[in-house]
């Protein structure tokens, strides 16, 4: 067990966990995250909980540097202003020079190692863009370090986040740590139209979300019934016409009503009438138990009823083969 804790730069942006170490803090606290640049200033909106480690893994988390004081905070409101300073001068050199490039967030570094300050630059392009003109005026410009990093257009989404088609902040804005891959098929598995204004994302890709459900529409499918089996009901014999993954449920057409009515998988699926027959079987050979061995007179009428009399076997393969030597004679002669 261990108590883990998050926090997020931005708010309602991404967010990134914590150690709180020895510390105490509750939501909207401003502390400092260890980075790469130093320790940045971000926001509690995760007090720190405890939680298992094996089972979230949250493992080799960065510990907290504490709460945020003046100073930090001074420093951090700076560099925001700084970022939006680079953003704009960015986009107004950008149209200056008219390079089919957009900007979709700066990210500004005070000190370093090798450098005094850095702007970092993420842009979105259609293809490669020469763009060595633009660093040297932005250099100039804002008397820093220039880095200019094109992007994709999911990290691009990440970066300037939104509202989903559910309603919802962009996954990748919040939790997310890495895009997995997503296909068509995942779509055409849970039964959604293949329109992609209606699967894609704000990215313009497929949604992060179809993975999410995938593995229970794969398991429901190798379970239920499919679309046309007949099945039995409570209501009678019947077609599922479709299937109910939330519900874990399957839609069937009744036979002799037409009536259309839901029906838990349990009471449809193969695996379970095979169950149900086989307590049906008990009852007709009197056995509490279908693993029970059947009873001696049962064992008796059974056998004399499946197998053959003594010496009927034999005397059929002795009939078999006179029949296969008469009529190798009788082809003998005709030749």
């Amino acid at each position: 067990m261990g108590r883990v804790m998050a926090v997020s730069f931005e708010r309602y942006g991404r967010l990134y966990y914590l150690d709180p170490g020895e510390g105490t803090y509750a939501v909207g606290d401003r502390v400092l995250v260890p980075t790469e640049s130093g320790p940045e200033v971000a926001e509690c909106v995760w007090a720190p909980e405890w939680v298992d480690d094996a089972e979230t893994g949250f493992v080799d988390l960065p510990v907290c540097a504490g709460k945020a004081g003046d100073e930090a905070l001074a420093r951090d409101e700076e560099n925001r202003r700084r970022r939006a300073e680079a953003k704009l001068v960015a986009k107004k050199l950008i149209k200056r020079h008219e390079l089919p490039m957009k900007v979709v967030g700066v990210d500004y570094v005070d000190s370093g190692e090798d450098f005094d300050e850095l702007v970092v630059v993420y842009f979105t392009a259609p293809h490669r863009v020469d763009f060595r003109a633009l660093v040297g005026e932005l250099a100039r410009t804002l008397r820093a370090r220039i880095d200019l990093r094109q992007v994709g257009s999911r990290d691009a989404a990440r970066l300037v986040g939104g509202l989903g088609n559910c309603g919802r902040d962009l996954c990748c804005a919040t939790f997310l740590n890495s895009f997995e891959p997503v296909s068509l098929r995942m779509a055409k598995v849970q039964d959604l139209p293949p329109n992609p204004m209606k699967i894609s994302g704000a990215c313009g890709r497929l949604m992060c979300c179809l993975k999410y459900e995938h593995p229970l529409y794969v398991d429901f499918a190798r379970q239920a019934p499919a679309v046309g089996s007949r099945v039995s009901t409570d209501e009678g014999d019947g077609v599922v016409v479709a299937h109910q993954v939330p519900a874990d449920s399957v839609l069937v057409r009744v036979a002799a009503s037409g009536a259309m009515t839901s029906c838990a998988l349990a009471t449809v699926c193969g695996s379970r009438q095979a169950y149900e027959g086989k307590d049906r079987d008990a009852v007709r050979t009197g056995r509490d138990d279908p693993a029970d061995p059947l009873p001696a007179e049962a064992v008796t009428a059974a056998g004399a009823a499946e197998d053959p009399a003594p010496g009927a076997g034999r005397e059929a393969a002795g009939g078999r083969m006179a029949a296969r030597g008469r009529g190798r004679r009788r082809r003998a002669r005709d030749s």
